[in-house]
C-alpha cells in the first residue's frame, strides 16, 4: 500500500470510528493486531478483541482529527476523541505489516488549565475539537 493509499485507509478507520461502524472501523487492523493503552497498563491482542472492546464502550463517542502523518510503515493521528461530551487528545500512533495495522498505541490527555506564569508568552487558540 502506498502513502496515499494508507492515508486514505486511516482517514476512512476515523470516519468509521466517528460513525460507530465497527466493522468498517476495524477493517483496517490484521487479525493478529496489538493495541496498547500505556496509561492503563491495557493491551489487547487481535483485531475481534479490539472490536468487541470498543463495542461494549457504554460512552458516546465523536472523534475529530486534526492531522495524520506519517509514511511507510508508521503512522500517527492526533485526534480529539470526545465523551459523552468531555474532549479527550488522543494521539494514535499505527504501525503497518503487509497493508495492515501489526500494532497500535493510543495515549490520551484530559485539557487543563492554562499556566498563569506563561500567560505573556502564548497565544490563546481555545478548546481545540
Amino acid at each position: 500500500m502506498d502513502d496515499r493509499a494508507t492515508r486514505a485507509a486511516l482517514q476512512h478507520h476515523w470516519d468509521a470510528s466517528d460513525a460507530n461502524d465497527f466493522e468498517a472501523e476495524h477493517a483496517i487492523y490484521r487479525d493478529d493486531t496489538v493495541l496498547d493503552y500505556p496509561q492503563s497498563g491495557e493491551r489487547i491482542h487481535g483485531r475481534r478483541n479490539i472490536q468487541e472492546s470498543r463495542f461494549v464502550q457504554p460512552n458516546h463517542k465523536r472523534f475529530t482529527v486534526r492531522r495524520i502523518l506519517g509514511s511507510g510503515d508508521l503512522w500517527v493521528t492526533e485526534l480529539v476523541l470526545t465523551y459523552d461530551g468531555a474532549p479527550s487528545y488522543v494521539v494514535s500512533i499505527m504501525e503497518f505489516r503487509d497493508g495492515g495495522v501489526a500494532h497500535e498505541t493510543q495515549y490520551f490527555s484530559d485539557p487543563f488549565d492554562a499556566a498563569p506564569s506563561r500567560a505573556h508568552l502564548v497565544e490563546h487558540a481555545g478548546v481545540f475539537r
